[in-house]
């Protein structure tokens, strides 16, 4: 799911090859080559069989960093449309997608690079010969609510903690899930979302072995009013979907908004486990 948040790429011929940034992230990210914006321009220059030149990256990241919110997909696509710009090189889209392929293929996987170029809530297979994806409705009135650690969650490490086999028991419990899931998107049944996000195959893991702090959040957020809350991505953030009575936040009566009373449960799970992270309120992006 693509959510209101955004990281701004800047990429220019130069004399010198230079990465600067501000913003979220800011210290952390490399400054080399192996730089994710970096390698979607170079994928982008591979494309069009030119070699890529020296340049300058600039982001201002608006993006928390490593946190489980898609801030590498985020500078994946930034990175291969700066170097289809740059390079005067377009890409088939209709029945192919290339860029979607492009994306997929560095990242290994449509599920955040997907809602990066298209937005909204997105559904991605590999069709055994390409990547696809496709939009799932993003109820009227949604929104989220994040709590940020102020830690970072290593993909790699978060994957480290997952069981190497899934049992037949696991597999169907989770698919029943997906299916409720994307029903209740469908649907704009929000009462439906909490069984939807509802989840065996890495939530528990990471929740006993890394996030002691999720499913007491998890519960404090549902109990607060949120229509669900799960682990965003490998984590560490956490995060809510609400919404209101009317079903258009711009209608609704200050009451019938729950998203205050959400963050602050959330608020309160953090600092009864000693930790501190900062709270986001913002709701789905439907633009790429």
């Amino acid at each position: 799911m693509a959510v209101d948040l955004w990281s701004e790429v800047t990429v220019s011929r130069s004399e010198k090859f230079e990465i600067t940034a501000e913003g979220e992230g800011a210290e952390e990210m490399p400054k080399d080559s192996t730089n994710l914006m970096c390698i979607g321009v170079k994928a982008a220059f591979d494309a069009a069989e030119v070699p890529v030149p020296v340049l300058k990256y600039h982001v201002v990241s608006r993006i928390p960093y490593a946190r489980g919110l898609g801030s590498s997909s985020a500078a994946i696509v930034a990175g291969i449309i700066a170097g289809l710009v740059l390079v005067g090189h377009r890409l088939p889209c209709w029945g192919s997608e290339a860029l979607l392929q492009i994306a997929a293929s560095i990242e290994g996987h449509p599920d955040n690079v997907a809602p990066a170029i298209y937005g909204g809530i997105q559904i991605g297979i590999h069709s055994g010969a390409r990547w696809m994806s496709e939009r799932a409705p993003s109820p009227p009135g949604m929104q989220m609510v994040l709590f940020i650690p102020d830690f970072v969650g290593m993909t790699s490490s978060a994957r480290n903690v997952l069981d190497a086999t899934v049992s037949r028991d696991v597999a169907a419990y989770n698919i029943g899930r997906v299916a409720f899931l994307v029903h209740a998107l469908c649907t704009s049944n929000l009462d439906n979302l909490r069984f939807g996000v509802q989840d065996q195959m890495h939530q528990p893991q990471r929740g006993s072995k890394l996030y002691k702090y999720l499913f007491p959040m998890i519960e404090a957020a549902e109990n607060a009013g949120a229509a669900c809350a799960y682990l965003s991505g490998a984590g560490p953030t956490v995060m809510a979907l609400t919404s209101g009575a009317s079903g258009d936040i711009f209608t609704q009566r200050e009451k019938e908004r729950v998203d205050l009373a959400v963050a602050e449960a959330m608020l309160q799970v953090a600092e009864n486990f000693g930790i501190k992270g900062q709270l986001l309120i913002t709701n789905t992006s439907h633009e790429g």
